[in-house]
């Protein structure tokens, strides 16, 4: 009979691992289970049940697979951002190329257009109608009353991130209160930007451009979950960028990653340092940082024309400097989410090494948006702001457009007052919601800081600003203080600041003063596109990253032989003499444990009746590493690999059939392969984290 086996951890990890289970074990009538108040899956439902071999096969290799890459003509990188979004790529024969798209119609004073936002714009009858500056112009000319009719969605990406329960059925609410399923807007979007990307390949090529001659690339925040990752490849499918049966057309990046690789080539005179340390680009940190970053956007301003970004194939100056072992913290501070990772230099072909596992939260510029909101609530009221909302979504739109090109304007030492435009029917329906005027209302509101311009304006002080952007950007400081805690990171050499919140000079400011004694801060020029411009140099060479960090512990569910005193005994599952543990985790990786790209790790288990043909092994996760069963708290199911071992009866089959299952890491995807080493038939499915 089969012993209870302990089964070791990897990546030379020794601890043995309390055995833990799921079992799928088909019952008939006669057969069933002890009575427990306790209900297992494994009672409940009639699969069949694996139990390790003994010993059980660990090995941790690399998937020759990998480095097979297709080869593709171009790499396409999407940035779709919180707030704005848009596409760079690279002919794979001129790596060093990157070309940033066309420039866009429309655009605002004071921000540039080189991304589009990301607005989208359905018909009354649910079709797709525009996207970016031309969905927001369109819906902004509509007459107010045909305007409740059209479904415009903005800022939508947040959901992903702040929706717990995440399904491919997820809805999202349009500015006239009226919902739309999140794939279909995320698919819209995607299909949008791909045939965008075409249009100006087959332009540039002189001849049609076809879709399999593209890799894609799409970017994600790395703190978001694992449903939210899967649930942007799906809408790539259904966008048709790529097929679940060609899966490696498409690479989900995470974003401070792609920023990572791009800052790795940063010569001297594409970045601005913060720090006093040294003078780079000849700024010293004594300078006042508006001034340098200034001088810098007017830089990048003049070659903005080209769209192309020459990238050289060298280590930039900066990166010279690092030595192996050398720790860096990428922060990402993008529209929705700031993403902190820590990355560390490998030599000597300066592959990069995920040092700890990324973190963050909903601390991007649209933090200020809601603090205006909740300025104009403080005045006006909130049950003003809301009907307003609902009644004038695209006068509110304007009024939000009118918000963030002042946004832009608000620097430390500004000293004269930003004038925000009231929309017309913003000053109208207040009128007539209250019976006084706006003018009245922000003399009764107290409020000192804001007052009322004869020219239809609110007319902001400096500080009244400042105080806007304070409990954002106080979040960033606070988190990255504690990340700055960890032992990981304490011997950090540089901070690289990027993502478009970036630009503030109130975030800059912020984080030299907080940690500029502590490591050099630089900042890309153009550092709105760093992280396209890195996506694109991540599709040409997937494999720069080379080590990870688990964000979960994934295991599959066995059955073991049950020891009296150390299993539970609502766990025991008694079966043709043989006494069972059931709901078992058999953990495969641990959260938060270091994963090299490509790695497989493979166990060996048998059917515990060895007369069955159907053998069902069930995926778990968890966010937690102290897993015992399937049955604990936060334990999901992720993955089923079932294999159909009927018809195979001529095979000469040992009396204890083994049945190997691999799962490959490393990549944003995670693969899971089930193999009957007797007959070599094998089945695969990928992690899935939106459908069970």
């Amino acid at each position: 009979m089969m012993e209870s086996v302990g089964v070791y951890g990897f990546c030379g990890c020794k601890a043995k691992n309390k055995m833990k289970c799921d079992s799928r074990w088909e019952m008939t009538a006669s057969e069933t289970a002890p009575t427990s108040a306790y209900s297992s899956p494994a009672r409940s439902l009639g699969d069949t049940g694996i139990t390790p071999l003994s010993p059980s096969h660990i090995v941790n290799d690399a998937d020759p697979d990998v480095s097979e890459q297709q080869s593709f003509l171009v790499v396409v990188a999407v940035d779709f951002g919180t707030t704005s979004s848009g596409y760079a790529y690279s002919f794979t024969k001129e790596p060093e190329c990157i070309h940033v798209m066309r420039r866009w119609e429309g655009g605002d004073p004071g921000v540039s257009n080189q991304k589009t936002p990301t607005t989208i714009l359905l018909t009354p009858e649910r079709k797709f109608h525009s996207f970016g500056y031309a969905a927001r112009d369109f819906y902004h000319d509509l007459d107010p009353n045909e305007a409740k009719q059209w479904l415009y969605l903005e800022k939508f990406k947040m959901k992903l991130h702040t929706t717990g329960d995440l399904t491919m059925d997820t809805d999202l609410t349009a500015a006239n209160g009226k919902k739309v399923k999140a794939l279909e807007i995320f698919a819209y979007a995607l299909q949008y930007f791909k045939e965008q990307a075409l249009k100006e390949l087959s332009d540039q090529a002189g001849s049609e451009f076809e879709n399999s001659d593209v890799r894609w690339v799409i970017t994600v925040p790395a703190i978001w979950k694992q449903p939210a990752k899967q649930f942007m490849r799906q809408a790539a499918y259904q966008a048709g960028l790529a097929s679940p049966e060609n899966s490696d057309q498409l690479i989900i990046a995470l974003e401070p990653e792609a920023a990572s690789i791009y800052c790795r080539k940063l010569r001297l005179h594409q970045m601005i340092e913060l720090s006093g340390k040294a003078a780079v680009n000849g700024y010293s940190g004594r300078d006042t940082v508006g001034a340098g970053f200034a001088q810098a956007k007017e830089h990048t301003r003049r070659n903005r024309q080209s769209r192309t970004f020459l990238v050289e194939n060298v280590i930039g100056e900066i990166w010279s400097e690092l030595e192996e072992g050398d720790k860096y913290v990428v922060v990402d501070s993008g529209g929705g989410t700031v993403d902190l990772t820590v990355h560390q230099i490998r030599l000597p072909e300066g592959h990069l090494k995920e040092l700890y596992k990324a973190t963050g939260g909903p601390y991007g510029s649209l933090g200020v948006d809601y603090e205006f909101e909740k300025l104009l609530c403080k005045i006006f009221g909130e049950d003003f702001i809301e009907q307003f909302k609902i009644k004038r979504p695209a006068a509110w739109v304007d009024l939000m457009i009118a918000f963030e090109s002042r946004k832009r304007a608000a620097a430390p030492d500004r000293t004269n007052p930003l004038n925000i435009t009231l929309p017309f029917s913003f000053i109208d329906y207040y009128k007539k919601f209250r019976g006084h005027s706006v003018e009245h209302a922000l003399r009764k509101s107290n409020v000192d800081f804001v007052k009322w311009s004869s020219q239809g304006m609110l007319r902001m002080s400096p500080d009244a600003m400042n105080a806007l952007f304070k409990p954002t950007i106080d979040s960033i400081i606070e988190h990255l203080r504690d990340l700055f805690q960890k032992p990981e990171v304490s011997t950090v050499k540089f901070l690289f600041l990027v993502g478009g919140f970036a630009e503030a000079p109130l975030l800059q400011q912020a984080v030299q003063a907080a940690f500029g004694d502590k490591c050099r801060i630089i900042i890309p020029q153009d550092v709105g596109l760093t992280i396209l411009k890195g996506a694109v140099l991540f599709g040409l060479d997937p494999a720069v990253i080379k080590v990870r960090r688990s964000p979960l512990t994934y295991g599959v569910g066995v059955l073991n032989r049950y020891v009296e005193g150390k299993h539970p005994p609502e766990k025991l599952l008694v079966k043709d003499g043989t006494r069972w543990c059931t709901d078992v985790f058999d953990k495969f990786i641990s959260a938060d444990q270091s994963v090299a790209l490509g790695e497989l790790v493979k166990r060996s288990y048998t059917p515990a009746k060895p007369s069955q043909l159907v053998i069902v092994i069930n995926i778990y996760s968890s966010e937690h590493d102290d897993v015992s069963f399937i049955t604990d708290p936060g334990v999901k199911k992720c993955g089923t690999l079932r294999l159909d071992l009927t018809g195979t009866s001529g095979v000469a089959v040992p009396a204890r059939r083994e049945i190997q299952t691999l799962m490959q890491f490393g990549d944003t995807e995670i693969k899971a392969t089930a193999v009957d080493i007797a007959t070599s038939k094998s089945v695969k499915v990928g992690i899935d984290f939106l459908n069970y």
